[in-house]
Protein backbone atom coordinates (compact mmCIF):
# COMPACT_ATOMS: atom_id res chain seq x y z
CA UNK A 1 0.00 0.00 0.00
CA UNK A 2 1.57 3.47 -0.90
CA UNK A 3 0.11 6.94 -0.19
CA UNK A 4 -0.85 9.07 -3.03
CA UNK A 5 -1.02 12.60 -3.50
CA UNK A 6 -4.90 12.26 -4.63
CA UNK A 7 -7.57 9.59 -4.73
CA UNK A 8 -10.23 9.90 -7.18
CA UNK A 9 -13.23 8.04 -6.82
CA UNK A 10 -15.03 8.02 -9.98
CA UNK A 11 -13.70 7.96 -13.53
CA UNK A 12 -16.54 9.94 -16.13
CA UNK A 13 -16.61 13.31 -16.39
CA UNK A 14 -15.86 15.12 -13.75
CA UNK A 15 -13.48 12.79 -12.22
CA UNK A 16 -10.91 11.57 -15.13
CA UNK A 17 -10.32 15.10 -16.39
CA UNK A 18 -9.53 15.89 -12.33
CA UNK A 19 -7.16 13.02 -12.25
CA UNK A 20 -5.41 14.01 -16.15
CA UNK A 21 -5.09 17.45 -15.05
CA UNK A 22 -3.33 16.46 -11.24
CA UNK A 23 -1.15 13.97 -13.21
CA UNK A 24 -0.13 16.49 -15.58
CA UNK A 25 1.45 18.82 -13.10
CA UNK A 26 3.20 16.01 -11.57
CA UNK A 27 1.43 14.45 -9.24
CA UNK A 28 0.49 10.71 -8.02
CA UNK A 29 -2.88 10.13 -8.48
CA UNK A 30 -5.26 6.75 -8.38
CA UNK A 31 -8.28 6.44 -10.40
CA UNK A 32 -10.72 4.02 -9.15
CA UNK A 33 -14.02 3.32 -11.32
CA UNK A 34 -16.40 0.90 -10.57
CA UNK A 35 -17.54 0.00 -14.29
CA UNK A 36 -15.54 -0.80 -17.03
CA UNK A 37 -15.01 1.02 -19.97
CA UNK A 38 -16.75 1.37 -22.19
CA UNK A 39 -19.61 1.95 -19.92
CA UNK A 40 -23.18 4.08 -20.36
CA UNK A 41 -24.53 6.07 -18.18
CA UNK A 42 -27.27 8.40 -17.57
CA UNK A 43 -26.90 11.94 -19.05
CA UNK A 44 -27.82 15.21 -20.68
CA UNK A 45 -24.99 13.83 -23.47
CA UNK A 46 -24.52 16.98 -23.64
CA UNK A 47 -21.12 19.82 -23.83
CA UNK A 48 -21.88 23.24 -24.42
CA UNK A 49 -19.31 25.82 -25.90
CA UNK A 50 -17.17 26.59 -22.32
CA UNK A 51 -16.97 23.01 -22.12
CA UNK A 52 -16.00 22.01 -25.54
CA UNK A 53 -12.91 25.14 -25.04
CA UNK A 54 -11.91 22.92 -21.98
CA UNK A 55 -11.45 20.01 -24.30
CA UNK A 56 -9.39 21.97 -26.69
CA UNK A 57 -7.40 23.87 -23.92
CA UNK A 58 -6.70 20.13 -22.87
CA UNK A 59 -5.73 18.75 -26.10
CA UNK A 60 -8.93 16.42 -26.43
CA UNK A 61 -11.14 17.97 -28.88
CA UNK A 62 -9.55 16.56 -32.10
CA UNK A 63 -9.86 13.09 -30.37
CA UNK A 64 -13.64 13.78 -29.70
CA UNK A 65 -14.38 14.84 -33.64
CA UNK A 66 -12.33 12.10 -34.72
CA UNK A 67 -14.87 9.70 -32.87
CA UNK A 68 -17.60 10.98 -35.66
CA UNK A 69 -19.60 12.64 -32.85
CA UNK A 70 -21.36 15.58 -34.89
CA UNK A 71 -21.12 19.65 -34.50
CA UNK A 72 -23.82 21.13 -33.31
CA UNK A 73 -23.73 24.93 -33.58
CA UNK A 74 -27.43 26.37 -33.48
CA UNK A 75 -29.97 25.79 -30.89
CA UNK A 76 -33.68 25.80 -32.20
CA UNK A 77 -36.77 26.76 -29.59
CA UNK A 78 -40.57 26.06 -29.53
CA UNK A 79 -41.89 27.40 -26.75
CA UNK A 80 -45.64 27.00 -26.78
CA UNK A 81 -45.80 27.64 -30.95
CA UNK A 82 -43.37 30.22 -30.06
CA UNK A 83 -40.44 29.60 -32.73
CA UNK A 84 -36.77 30.87 -33.09
CA UNK A 85 -32.96 29.46 -33.62
CA UNK A 86 -29.88 31.00 -32.59
CA UNK A 87 -26.80 30.58 -31.65
CA UNK A 88 -24.81 31.52 -28.61
CA UNK A 89 -21.90 33.63 -28.06
CA UNK A 90 -18.83 31.23 -28.22
CA UNK A 91 -15.76 31.46 -25.58
CA UNK A 92 -12.24 32.00 -27.27
CA UNK A 93 -13.80 31.34 -30.68
CA UNK A 94 -15.10 28.20 -29.97
CA UNK A 95 -18.45 27.74 -31.84
CA UNK A 96 -19.31 24.13 -31.69
CA UNK A 97 -21.15 21.89 -29.42
CA UNK A 98 -21.29 17.97 -28.92
CA UNK A 99 -23.60 15.84 -28.36
CA UNK A 100 -21.31 12.60 -27.67
CA UNK A 101 -22.62 9.14 -26.07
CA UNK A 102 -21.42 8.47 -22.76
CA UNK A 103 -20.27 5.11 -23.92
CA UNK A 104 -17.60 7.14 -26.07
CA UNK A 105 -17.05 10.15 -24.17
CA UNK A 106 -16.12 8.85 -20.75
CA UNK A 107 -13.71 6.39 -22.24
CA UNK A 108 -11.47 9.29 -24.12
CA UNK A 109 -11.35 10.74 -20.76
CA UNK A 110 -10.34 7.97 -18.35
CA UNK A 111 -7.94 7.23 -21.40
CA UNK A 112 -6.19 10.43 -21.39
CA UNK A 113 -6.17 10.51 -17.60
CA UNK A 114 -4.11 7.16 -17.78
CA UNK A 115 -1.76 8.84 -20.39
CA UNK A 116 -0.80 11.72 -18.76
CA UNK A 117 -0.06 9.10 -15.54
CA UNK A 118 -2.73 8.38 -13.53
CA UNK A 119 -3.29 4.62 -12.13
CA UNK A 120 -6.72 3.66 -13.32
CA UNK A 121 -8.61 0.79 -11.84
CA UNK A 122 -12.20 -0.02 -13.38
CA UNK A 123 -14.26 -2.45 -11.94
CA UNK A 124 -13.14 -0.91 -8.40
CA UNK A 125 -15.79 -0.41 -5.91
CA UNK A 126 -14.97 2.27 -2.88
CA UNK A 127 -16.96 0.89 0.55
CA UNK A 128 -15.65 2.83 2.90
CA UNK A 129 -13.28 6.56 3.58
CA UNK A 130 -10.79 5.92 5.62
CA UNK A 131 -10.30 8.55 7.86
CA UNK A 132 -7.70 9.45 11.30
CA UNK A 133 -8.48 12.43 13.49
CA UNK A 134 -11.69 13.62 11.77
CA UNK A 135 -9.68 13.95 8.42
CA UNK A 136 -9.72 11.56 5.09
CA UNK A 137 -6.68 9.67 4.75
CA UNK A 138 -8.04 7.08 2.26
CA UNK A 139 -10.56 4.78 0.69
CA UNK A 140 -11.16 0.55 1.19
CA UNK A 141 -12.65 -1.18 -1.27
CA UNK A 142 -12.67 -4.01 -4.03
CA UNK A 143 -11.93 -4.99 -7.27
CA UNK A 144 -15.09 -7.74 -8.50
CA UNK A 145 -14.13 -11.14 -6.94
CA UNK A 146 -11.08 -9.24 -5.00
CA UNK A 147 -10.12 -9.03 -1.51
CA UNK A 148 -10.63 -5.72 0.79
CA UNK A 149 -8.29 -3.22 -0.05
CA UNK A 150 -6.68 0.00 1.49
CA UNK A 151 -5.15 3.12 -0.17
CA UNK A 152 -4.11 6.48 1.39
CA UNK A 153 -3.87 9.58 -0.26
CA UNK A 154 -3.01 13.38 0.80
CA UNK A 155 -6.64 14.33 -0.51
CA UNK A 156 -9.99 11.86 -1.20
CA UNK A 157 -12.09 13.47 -4.19
CA UNK A 158 -15.75 11.98 -4.60
CA UNK A 159 -16.32 12.27 -8.42
CA UNK A 160 -18.68 9.15 -7.92
CA UNK A 161 -22.43 11.00 -9.10
CA UNK A 162 -25.26 11.98 -7.41
CA UNK A 163 -25.46 8.78 -5.35
CA UNK A 164 -21.61 9.49 -4.21
CA UNK A 165 -20.16 6.74 -1.23
CA UNK A 166 -17.61 9.41 -0.25
CA UNK A 167 -20.13 11.82 0.46
CA UNK A 168 -22.28 9.65 2.47
CA UNK A 169 -19.32 8.63 4.01
CA UNK A 170 -18.05 12.14 4.92
CA UNK A 171 -21.35 13.12 5.74
CA UNK A 172 -21.42 15.87 3.44
CA UNK A 173 -25.02 17.60 3.68
CA UNK A 174 -27.35 18.65 1.44
CA UNK A 175 -28.41 22.76 0.56
CA UNK A 176 -29.77 24.70 -1.52
CA UNK A 177 -32.59 22.13 -1.79
CA UNK A 178 -35.61 22.51 -3.88
CA UNK A 179 -38.28 20.07 -4.92
CA UNK A 180 -37.76 17.94 -8.08
CA UNK A 181 -38.83 20.10 -11.25
CA UNK A 182 -39.19 16.98 -13.61
CA UNK A 183 -39.09 13.15 -14.50
CA UNK A 184 -36.73 13.02 -17.76
CA UNK A 185 -36.59 10.07 -20.06
CA UNK A 186 -34.80 9.80 -23.48
CA UNK A 187 -33.71 7.09 -25.85
CA UNK A 188 -31.74 6.93 -29.22
CA UNK A 189 -33.12 7.25 -32.95
CA UNK A 190 -32.07 6.73 -36.87
CA UNK A 191 -33.06 8.15 -39.40
CA UNK A 192 -33.87 11.90 -37.57
CA UNK A 193 -31.19 14.03 -39.72
CA UNK A 194 -31.18 16.42 -37.02
CA UNK A 195 -28.27 19.00 -37.13
CA UNK A 196 -28.92 21.28 -34.39
CA UNK A 197 -30.05 21.02 -30.53
CA UNK A 198 -33.75 21.51 -30.45
CA UNK A 199 -35.72 22.51 -27.05
CA UNK A 200 -39.54 22.07 -27.30
CA UNK A 201 -41.89 23.32 -24.53
CA UNK A 202 -45.79 23.33 -23.67
CA UNK A 203 -47.22 23.37 -20.99
CA UNK A 204 -46.27 19.77 -18.50
CA UNK A 205 -44.13 18.73 -21.07
CA UNK A 206 -40.53 19.26 -22.41
CA UNK A 207 -38.37 17.62 -25.20
CA UNK A 208 -34.84 17.95 -26.54
CA UNK A 209 -33.58 16.36 -29.60
CA UNK A 210 -30.09 15.91 -30.94
CA UNK A 211 -27.66 14.30 -33.11
CA UNK A 212 -25.31 11.69 -31.46
CA UNK A 213 -22.78 9.25 -32.88
CA UNK A 214 -23.06 7.25 -35.67
CA UNK A 215 -26.02 9.03 -37.33
CA UNK A 216 -28.95 8.53 -34.68
CA UNK A 217 -30.98 11.49 -32.91
CA UNK A 218 -30.70 11.54 -28.88
CA UNK A 219 -34.55 12.63 -27.98
CA UNK A 220 -35.50 13.30 -24.68
CA UNK A 221 -39.26 13.78 -23.15
CA UNK A 222 -39.32 15.39 -19.98
CA UNK A 223 -42.52 15.54 -17.86
CA UNK A 224 -43.11 18.08 -15.25
CA UNK A 225 -44.01 16.88 -11.59
CA UNK A 226 -47.14 19.38 -10.88
CA UNK A 227 -48.56 17.98 -14.05
CA UNK A 228 -47.28 14.25 -14.06
CA UNK A 229 -46.97 14.23 -9.93
CA UNK A 230 -46.55 10.38 -9.54
CA UNK A 231 -44.25 10.26 -12.70
CA UNK A 232 -44.59 7.62 -15.58
CA UNK A 233 -42.75 4.43 -14.27
CA UNK A 234 -43.95 1.29 -15.42
CA UNK A 235 -45.63 2.92 -18.04
CA UNK A 236 -42.32 4.81 -20.12
CA UNK A 237 -43.04 3.64 -23.53
CA UNK A 238 -46.66 5.13 -23.49
CA UNK A 239 -46.10 8.46 -21.78
CA UNK A 240 -42.85 8.89 -24.04
CA UNK A 241 -44.86 8.49 -27.21
CA UNK A 242 -47.86 10.30 -26.19
CA UNK A 243 -45.79 13.23 -25.05
CA UNK A 244 -43.64 13.06 -28.01
CA UNK A 245 -46.81 13.90 -30.40
CA UNK A 246 -47.51 16.94 -28.80
CA UNK A 247 -44.61 18.34 -30.57
CA UNK A 248 -45.70 17.49 -34.02
CA UNK A 249 -43.09 19.23 -35.72
CA UNK A 250 -40.19 17.03 -33.92
CA UNK A 251 -42.94 14.08 -33.49
CA UNK A 252 -42.89 13.74 -37.55
CA UNK A 253 -39.70 13.78 -37.75
CA UNK A 254 -38.66 11.23 -35.36
CA UNK A 255 -41.54 8.95 -35.63
CA UNK A 256 -40.76 8.41 -39.50
CA UNK A 257 -37.27 6.73 -37.90
CA UNK A 258 -36.48 3.94 -35.73
CA UNK A 259 -36.03 3.38 -32.09
CA UNK A 260 -32.96 1.51 -31.97
CA UNK A 261 -32.38 1.38 -27.85
CA UNK A 262 -34.51 0.86 -24.77
CA UNK A 263 -35.14 3.62 -22.42
CA UNK A 264 -33.28 5.52 -19.64
CA UNK A 265 -33.76 8.46 -17.84
CA UNK A 266 -34.65 9.91 -14.34
CA UNK A 267 -38.07 9.83 -12.12
CA UNK A 268 -38.48 13.05 -9.86
CA UNK A 269 -34.67 14.86 -10.74
CA UNK A 270 -32.98 16.08 -7.43
CA UNK A 271 -31.88 19.72 -7.37
CA UNK A 272 -29.29 20.31 -4.50
CA UNK A 273 -26.07 20.82 -3.39
CA UNK A 274 -23.48 19.13 -1.07
CA UNK A 275 -21.22 20.74 1.27
CA UNK A 276 -18.06 19.77 -1.37
CA UNK A 277 -14.76 19.97 1.03
CA UNK A 278 -13.78 19.17 4.23
CA UNK A 279 -10.71 18.06 6.16
CA UNK A 280 -8.40 16.44 3.50
CA UNK A 281 -11.53 15.54 0.97
CA UNK A 282 -13.73 17.46 -1.41
CA UNK A 283 -16.82 16.65 -4.15
CA UNK A 284 -17.04 17.04 -7.63
CA UNK A 285 -19.16 17.01 -10.40
CA UNK A 286 -22.73 15.35 -9.96
CA UNK A 287 -21.26 14.14 -5.85
CA UNK A 288 -21.11 17.55 -5.67
CA UNK A 289 -24.49 19.53 -6.65
CA UNK A 290 -26.98 17.80 -8.90
CA UNK A 291 -29.33 19.80 -10.74
CA UNK A 292 -32.15 19.69 -13.50
CA UNK A 293 -31.38 18.74 -16.62
CA UNK A 294 -33.50 20.99 -18.80
CA UNK A 295 -30.42 23.45 -20.31
CA UNK A 296 -28.03 20.30 -20.44
CA UNK A 297 -25.18 22.04 -18.40
CA UNK A 298 -23.85 18.85 -16.82
CA UNK A 299 -21.11 18.00 -18.50
CA UNK A 300 -19.89 21.26 -18.76
CA UNK A 301 -19.97 21.98 -15.24
CA UNK A 302 -17.81 19.22 -14.10
CA UNK A 303 -15.30 20.09 -16.95
CA UNK A 304 -15.38 23.46 -15.50
CA UNK A 305 -15.74 22.20 -11.30
CA UNK A 306 -12.71 19.70 -12.09
CA UNK A 307 -10.09 22.08 -13.65
CA UNK A 308 -11.05 24.28 -10.44
CA UNK A 309 -10.64 21.89 -8.21
CA UNK A 310 -7.40 21.02 -9.83
CA UNK A 311 -5.98 24.01 -9.51
CA UNK A 312 -7.17 24.06 -5.60
CA UNK A 313 -5.04 20.72 -4.97
CA UNK A 314 -2.21 21.47 -6.69
CA UNK A 315 -1.87 24.20 -4.56
CA UNK A 316 -2.47 22.64 -1.14
CA UNK A 317 0.19 19.98 -2.13
CA UNK A 318 2.67 22.33 -2.80
CA UNK A 319 2.37 23.84 0.45
CA UNK A 320 0.46 21.48 2.44
CA UNK A 321 -0.30 23.36 5.50
CA UNK A 322 -2.53 25.61 2.96
CA UNK A 323 -4.72 22.08 1.46
CA UNK A 324 -7.96 22.35 3.66
CA UNK A 325 -7.82 25.88 3.03
CA UNK A 326 -7.50 25.67 -0.51
CA UNK A 327 -10.04 22.99 -0.68
CA UNK A 328 -12.76 24.90 1.01
CA UNK A 329 -12.15 27.79 -1.12
CA UNK A 330 -12.84 25.17 -4.15
CA UNK A 331 -15.94 24.80 -2.65
CA UNK A 332 -16.82 28.55 -2.15
CA UNK A 333 -15.76 29.51 -5.72
CA UNK A 334 -18.10 26.19 -7.18
CA UNK A 335 -21.25 27.77 -5.43
CA UNK A 336 -20.15 31.14 -6.44
CA UNK A 337 -19.69 29.89 -10.19
CA UNK A 338 -22.83 27.16 -10.04
CA UNK A 339 -25.52 29.41 -8.68
CA UNK A 340 -26.89 31.14 -11.37
CA UNK A 341 -27.04 28.61 -13.35
CA UNK A 342 -28.55 25.96 -10.73
CA UNK A 343 -31.54 28.75 -10.51
CA UNK A 344 -31.44 28.97 -14.40
CA UNK A 345 -32.25 25.25 -14.34
CA UNK A 346 -34.89 25.74 -11.84
CA UNK A 347 -36.67 28.56 -13.54
CA UNK A 348 -36.06 26.07 -17.21
CA UNK A 349 -38.13 23.62 -15.44
CA UNK A 350 -41.12 24.24 -14.71
CA UNK A 351 -42.61 23.87 -17.39
CA UNK A 352 -45.39 26.14 -16.49
CA UNK A 353 -47.99 28.10 -19.06
CA UNK A 354 -46.41 31.06 -20.73
CA UNK A 355 -48.23 34.35 -18.56
CA UNK A 356 -48.95 37.14 -20.41
CA UNK A 357 -45.58 38.92 -20.12
CA UNK A 358 -43.56 36.32 -20.56
CA UNK A 359 -45.80 35.30 -24.25
CA UNK A 360 -44.57 38.83 -24.83
CA UNK A 361 -40.83 38.80 -23.86
CA UNK A 362 -40.50 35.44 -25.90
CA UNK A 363 -42.45 36.96 -28.81
CA UNK A 364 -39.92 39.77 -28.49
CA UNK A 365 -36.98 37.37 -28.65
CA UNK A 366 -38.18 35.32 -31.83
CA UNK A 367 -38.47 38.95 -33.37
CA UNK A 368 -35.04 40.17 -33.05
CA UNK A 369 -31.92 37.22 -33.86
CA UNK A 370 -29.79 39.04 -31.30
CA UNK A 371 -31.54 38.17 -28.54
CA UNK A 372 -32.93 34.83 -29.85
CA UNK A 373 -28.72 34.65 -29.85
CA UNK A 374 -28.62 35.63 -26.59
CA UNK A 375 -31.28 33.62 -25.10
CA UNK A 376 -29.53 30.69 -26.85
CA UNK A 377 -26.51 31.84 -24.45
CA UNK A 378 -28.19 31.34 -21.39
CA UNK A 379 -28.59 27.44 -22.09
CA UNK A 380 -24.61 27.65 -22.84
CA UNK A 381 -23.81 29.38 -19.55
CA UNK A 382 -22.35 33.03 -21.99
CA UNK A 383 -25.17 35.27 -20.79
CA UNK A 384 -26.17 36.03 -17.48
CA UNK A 385 -29.82 34.97 -16.13
CA UNK A 386 -30.66 37.65 -13.66
CA UNK A 387 -28.93 40.34 -16.64
CA UNK A 388 -31.35 38.36 -18.97
CA UNK A 389 -34.21 39.05 -17.31
CA UNK A 390 -33.62 41.05 -14.30
CA UNK A 391 -34.24 40.58 -10.64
Amino acid sequence: MGVYDAIVVGARCAGSPLAMLLARRGHRVLLLERARFPSDTVSTHYIHQKGVARLEAWGLLDRLRATGCPPILDMGWDVEGIRFVGRPPTPDGVTEGFGPRRLVLDELLARAAEEAGAELREGFTVKEVVEEDGRAVGVRGRLRGGSMVEERARVVVGADGLRSTVAREVGAERYEVHAPRTHAYYTYWEDVGLDRLDFYAVPGLGAAAFPTHDGLAMVSIVFSTFAYPEGVRGRIEGSYLEGLRRFPALAERVLDGRRVERFAGMHRVPNHFRRSAGPGWALVGDAGYHKDPAPAQGISDAFRDAEALAGAIDRGLREPPRVDDELEAYARGRDEAALPWFRWALRMSRLEPLTPPLRQLYEAIAADQQWSNRFCGLSAEMVDPEAFFGR
